[in-house]
Formats: C-alpha cells, sequence, structure tokens
C-alpha cells in the first residue's frame, strides 16, 4: 500500500501536466501564459513609465500589449507628447515593437462634446459587443470630437474592417480611426 501512494501521485501529476500543457504553447493569435504574463508586465511597466513622465500625460495614453509589440493609443495635446510617449515606451525592456497610434488633438472639446463623446463611445462598445465575430473585448474605444479611436490586437483583417464599419455607422461618428493590428 506504500508503494502505491507514490505511483498515484506521481500518475496524478503527470495527467494533470498533459491536460495543462495545451494551453501553455502559444500560437500566432494566442499568447502562452509566460507570454500572457511578460505582456502585464510589460505593460504595467510602460504605464507607469508615462504616469512618471513629465513630458506626457501618462493618464490619457492607453497601453496595450502582445508578445512584446505594443499599442500606444489615446488623444495627446501636442506632437511633442506624441514623440514623448514613443520614446519613454522604447526604453522599456521587452518592447520588442512600437505602433504609436497617438492622435493630436487639435482643439478643445466642450462640455457637451465630452459627453457626446462619452455616449459614441458606449454605443461603438456595445455595437461591437453584439457583433459576430468581432472580438470585442480585445478592442479599445476612445472618442473626441466625434472621432473614433479604435486599437488593439485582432486575429484577422476581416475583424478589422468590421470594427471600423460598426463604428462608422453610429449616430455622431465623424471619423474612424482604425488603430487594430493584427496578432
Amino acid at each position: 500500500m506504500k508503494n502505491i501512494r507514490p505511483l498515484l501521485v506521481l500518475l496524478c501529476l503527470a495527467t494533470s501536466t498533459l491536460m495543462l500543457a495545451p494551453g501553455c504553447s502559444s500560437t500566432a493569435t494566442s499568447a502562452s501564459t509566460g507570454e500572457y504574463l511578460d505582456d502585464s508586465v510589460l505593460t504595467t511597466k510602460i504605464k507607469t513609465d508615462l504616469a512618471r513622465d513629465a513630458a506626457t500625460p501618462g493618464s490619457a495614453i492607453s497601453v496595450e500589449t502582445f508578445k512584446g509589440r505594443v499599442i500606444l493609443s489615446g488623444f495627446v495635446d501636442t506632437a511633442e507628447q506624441k514623440n514623448q510617449a514613443r520614446v519613454v515606451t522604447a526604453k522599456v525592456t521587452g518592447a520588442k515593437e512600437i505602433v504609436n497610434s497617438l492622435i493630436v488633438k487639435t482643439s478643445k472639446a466642450t462640455a457637451g462634446e465630452y459627453i457626446d463623446d462619452s455616449v459614441i463611445t458606449t454605443k461603438v462598445k456595445t455595437a461591437l459587443l453584439k457583433a459576430d465575430g468581432i472580438p470585442a473585448a480585445a478592442i479599445s474605444v476612445e472618442t473626441y470630437r466625434g472621432l473614433v479611436l479604435l486599437s488593439g490586437f485582432v486575429n484577422t483583417a476581416a475583424q478589422k474592417s468590421e470594427a471600423a464599419a460598426i463604428a462608422a455607422k453610429i449616430d455622431g461618428v465623424k471619423e474612424v480611426s482604425n488603430a487594430l493590428v493584427l496578432k
């Protein structure tokens, strides 16, 4: 009986390892567990560095990471802020590629436009959630004065195009900037 117990433990460990191993592997459109954790750490480091940098509006910049590829998105006040965000991101170890999709604002939004933009963002997110085949949870939506910025990582060019088409159909959307990146 004493000899059987260690064998059962070993058998259980081997079985659980085989069951969990497929979930840990990486494919072209999904990160392994290790890559996911690395991306989370990288995103956090970049967000922290952007927040600490006096020349960037860190809280206005969204950061998304997939397998070391980084997307910077959002709306900034100046071209210098956009460039500085790229410089800060490039200094972080692990950032393999940087897609700088930041948009420079042309003027200040009024309170009414800010409210309208919030409504538009909500409508676009809702429409994306309702659409079949669109990874809505992976798509960031930001709006400024009727300009909708879509960013994030998607699996196919069709998903990228469809997301932009959905956003363009929403009342109040003046323009769509499609910064979605293929995995």
